[in-house]
C-alpha cells in the first residue's frame, strides 16, 4: 500500500523529534546544579567559619585577662585545623554517611564509613537544594569547628594545651558527631520529629552542658572568688570586634541552614536579627536598673544570648516568635550569668554554659512552642502556641536526652584525659598566664 502524504509527514516527524524528545525523558530526573544557591551556601561557609576565627577568638580574647589572651587565640586557631581534619576524614561519614548502617537500627545511633575521606564525592555529586556536596560538607565543617570551640569559654586561663587538643578532638569524635546524626543524618532524633533548624542541640545545648561539666571537674581558678567582683576583661574593645562578627556570621549559620536562596533563608535572616536586637536591648536594660549602668559587655553578651536562641528557631517562626525568643532568653540568660553561677559558686569563666548551654536549651524549648505554619508551610510543623502540643514535648525529650549524653560523656573524657596527660595547668604556670606557660609567647610589649 502507499504511504499517504500524512503518513509520510508524521515519519519524518518522529525521526527528526524523538531523540530529542527521548533525551528529555531521560534527563527529566536528573539533579542540575543550582549556580544561585551554590553561590549562597559559598558565602554562608565562609560567614560561619568567621564566627571561630576572627569573631569567637577576639570575643573570648578581650574577656580574659592579658596574659592569657594568646591562649584562646591559639585554641581557636587549632580546632580551625584538627577539626576541619577530623571531619573531612571520618566526621562527616559518621554524621551523614550510611554504608553498611543504611536500614539498620544501629543507624539512628551513627552513620556509617561509606563517606569516610569523603569517598564517592565528584564534582558532579548533588545534594540538598541542588548544590555541590562537597560544598556542604564544608559548610557543616564549620558547624563542627565552632561547637568545641564554644566550650572555650568555660574552661579559660586553666587548661594545659596539650589536655584541651586531646579532649577536643575526642570530643568531636564521641560526643559532637553522635548528637549532628541523630539530630541531622537520619538518626532518632530527626525521625522523631525534633526540630533543630541551625544548631540549638546539636551545636549549644551540647557544648554549653560540656562546658558546665567541664568547669566543675577542673575547679574555680585561683583567684575567682564566685559574688565577688568578677575577673575584668582586658580589652573590651576585642570582645566588640568579636561580637560583631558573631552577628555578622550568624546570618551564615542560621540563613545558610536551609541550603537555598530563598524565602526561608530570608525569614531566618531577618528573625535571626531581630532576636538579637531584642536579647541584646534587654541584656542592657536589666544591667541599667539592676546595676544602674548599661555595660558594653552586658550588651555583647547579650547579643550572643539572642543568636544562640533563635538558631534552632529561625527556619519555623516569624516576627512575633523571634521577639519573643530573643526577650526570654536575655532575661533567662541573666539569671544564670548574674545570680545562679555565683550562687552556685561553679566558675564558668566567659560563661559558656550560661549564654549557650542555657539559651540554646530556651531557643529549643521555645520552638516547640512558637513555630508556625505561616513559615512551615501548609501542612509543615507548627508549635503549641498554634496548637500542636506533641512538638513541645518532641523538643523536651530530645533536649533533655542531649543534656543527659553530653554531661555524662564529658565526664568520662575528662576523667580519662587527666589521667592520660592532664589537664589542669599548675598552680604556677595559672599565675604567671598561659601566654608564657603554654607557648612561650606574650601578647603586648611592655609598656603597651
Amino acid at each position: 500500500m502507499k504511504k499517504n502524504s500524512t503518513q509520510y509527514f508524521i515519519m519524518i516527524a518522529s525521526l527528526l523529534f524523538s531523540p530529542a524528545l527521548m533525551a528529555q525523558e531521560m534527563t527529566a530526573d536528573v539533579q542540575v546544579l543550582n549556580t544561585g544557591n551554590t553561590a549562597w551556601i559559598i558565602v554562608a561557609t565562609i560567614l560561619v567559619m568567621l564566627m571561630t576565627i576572627p569573631g569567637l577568638a577576639f570575643f573570648y580574647g578581650g574577656l580574659v585577662r592579658q596574659k592569657n589572651v594568646l591562649s584562646i587565640l591559639m585554641q581557636c586557631l587549632v580546632l580551625v585545623s584538627v577539626i576541619s581534619i577530623e571531619w573531612i576524614v571520618y566526621g562527616y561519614s559518621a554524621v551523614f554517611g550510611t554504608g553498611f548502617m543504611n536500614d539498620h537500627p544501629a543507624g539512628t545511633i551513627i552513620g556509617g564509613f561509606d563517606k569516610l575521606f569523603l569517598r564517592g564525592l565528584t564534582l558532579n555529586t548533588l545534594t540538598t537544594g541542588n548544590i555541590p556536596e562537597i560544598i556542604f560538607v564544608l559548610f557543616q565543617c564549620m558547624f563542627a569547628v565552632i561547637t568545641p570551640a564554644l566550650i572555650i569559654g568555660a574552661f579559660a586561663e586553666r587548661i594545659k594545651f596539650s589536655g584541651f587538643l586531646l579532649f577536643a578532638v575526642l570530643w568531636a569524635v564521641l560526643v559532637y558527631n553522635p548528637v549532628a546524626h541523630w539530630v541531622w543524618g537520619g538518626g532518632w532524633m530527626g525521625t522523631l520529629g525534633a526540630i533543630d533548624f541551625a544548631g540549638g542541640t546539636v551545636v549549644h545545648i551540647n557544648a554549653g552542658i560540656s562546658a558546665l561539666v567541664m568547669s566543675v571537674l577542673l575547679g574555680r581558678r585561683k583567684d575567682y572568688v564566685p559574688g565577688k567582683q568578677p575577673i575584668t576583661p582586658h580589652n573590651i574593645p576585642f570582645v566588640v570586634i568579636g561580637t560583631a562578627l558573631l552577628w555578622l556570621g550568624w546570618f551564615g549559620f542560621n540563613a545558610g541552614s536551609g541550603l537555598a536562596a530563598d524565602g526561608l533563608a530570608a525569614n531566618a535572616f531577618l528573625v535571626t536579627h531581630l532576636a538579637t536586637a531584642v536579647a541584646s536591648a534587654t541584656w542592657m536594660i536589666l544591667d541599667w536598673v539592676i546595676n544602674k549602668k548599661a555595660t558594653v559587655v552586658g550588651f555583647c553578651t547579650g547579643a550572643v544570648a539572642g543568636l544562640v536562641a533563635i538558631t534552632p528557631a529561625a527556619g519555623t517562626v516569624d516576627a512575633l516568635g523571634s521577639l519573643c525568643i530573643g526577650l526570654l532568653a536575655a532575661c533567662i540568660c541573666y539569671l544564670f550569668v548574674a545570680y545562679i553561677k555565683p550562687k552556685l559558686k561553679y566558675d564558668d569563666s566567659l560563661d559558656a554554659f550560661g549564654v549557650h548551654g542555657v539559651g540554646g536549651f530556651v531557643g529549643a524549648i521555645l520552638t516547640g512552642i512558637f513555630a508556625t505554619q505561616f513559615i512551615t508551610g501548609e501542612g509543615g510543623r507548627q508549635g503549641a502556641l498554634y496548637g500542636d502540643w506533641e512538638q513541645l514535648g518532641i523538643q523536651a525529650i530530645v533536649n533533655v536526652t542531649t543534656v543527659i549524653f553530653s554531661g555524662l560523656m564529658t565526664f568520662v573524657l575528662f576523667k580519662i584525659i587527666d589521667k592520660l596527660v592532664g589537664i589542669r595547668v599548675m598552680e604556677g604556670d595559672e599565675a604567671i598566664g598561659l601566654d608564657i606557660s603554654q607557648h612561650g609567647e606574650i601578647a603586648y610589649s611592655e609598656g603597651e
